[in-house]
């Protein structure tokens, strides 16, 4: 029976998931496969290469710098995270991703990303984090309107958050019957319409499809939370996720407040250990 490890998005909010992933590192704990959508992907690729410690160290370390996440970035390249700096020199120069280390783990990992013609969720598995896998997961975390769409796979690809964020069901769909979800929000949270998303709707006009998603997008995701909750009743499903909405927002310049919400992943991670640990073993 295999185990998978499901992980929310939430940009700067997935230093939480990142906090818990290193706790299950740093104890061996090892699953079949996971599915990241967003940051869950941007960080989780590292549970594969076995990197405790480096999220939250490059978070930290380019928190203030214009080449990581500025304005700068979003009026010069069309992207608020740069993408040559994020998905290409830090990965490939500076703190670089163990791609052997990541070949190397049997644990499948996917991404998930979303269609900008169709508004539908696309999964993708990544075997070795090459140039194009750097695609998939930049397309995977990026933000309709702050970033531009990721030419891979044949499309246009955004934020996989928009389709499917948290990817339990495709998870269970392809084999992963016993499943460990980690979210960025807390327990009982839940989406709700909103006026605004209309105004959206002239930036969008080129993506219909994705402005369709966002306008739907609490209507699934509040059914995929309470579709989480009764795995978990039903024993087939563990939830790791904050006490309290975390003290961050999505995007963050402050390396002290990345901290303390990485501090919570931790807690939290270390408080289910045991629990984990029993589950992945039953």
């Amino acid at each position: 029976m295999k185990a998978g490890l499901v992980l929310e998005g939430g940009a700067m909010r997935g230093l939480f998931t990142a906090g818990v992933l290193d706790v299950f590192m740093e104890h061996g704990l090892v699953f079949d496969g996971l599915v990241g959508v967003s940051a869950g992907a941007c960080f989780g690729c590292n549970y594969k290469s076995r990197q405790s410690g480096r999220t939250i160290r490059y978070n930290k370390r380019f928190a203030k710098d214009p080449r990581y996440c500025s304005w700068t970035s979003l009026f010069t390249t069309g992207d608020l995270f740069n993408a040559e700096f994020c998905y290409r020199e830090l990965p490939l120069k500076i703190d670089p991703f163990d791609n052997a280390a990541f070949v190397a783990n049997p644990m499948a990992f996917h991404v998930v990303t979303t269609d900008c013609k169709t508004g539908r969720p696309v999964y993708t598995r990544i075997d070795s984090v090459d140039e194009t896998a750097l695609d998939w997961i930049q397309a995977s975390a990026s933000m309709p309107l702050v970033s531009r769409p990721v030419a891979v796979g044949g499309g246009l690809h955004l934020d996989g958050g928009l389709s499917d964020g948290i990817p339990l069901k495709y998870f269970e769909s392809i084999g992963y019957a016993r499943n460990v979800v980690i979210t960025t929000r807390p327990h009982g949270y839940r989406k709700f319409p909103s006026a605004k998303i209309a105004l959206l709707k002239p930036f969008l006009r080129k993506h219909p499809a994705i402005y369709r998603a966002l306008r739907t997008r609490h209507e699934w995701y509040n059914a995929t939370l309470e579709y989480i909750d009764r795995r978990v009743a039903a024993g087939a499903a563990i939830l790791i996720a904050p006490e309290a909405p975390l003290p961050i927002s999505r995007v963050c310049h402050d390396p002290d407040r990345m901290q303390r919400v990485y501090d919570l992943g931790r807690a939290a991670g270390e408080k289910a250990l045991q629990k984990v640990v029993s589950f992945l073993s039953a």
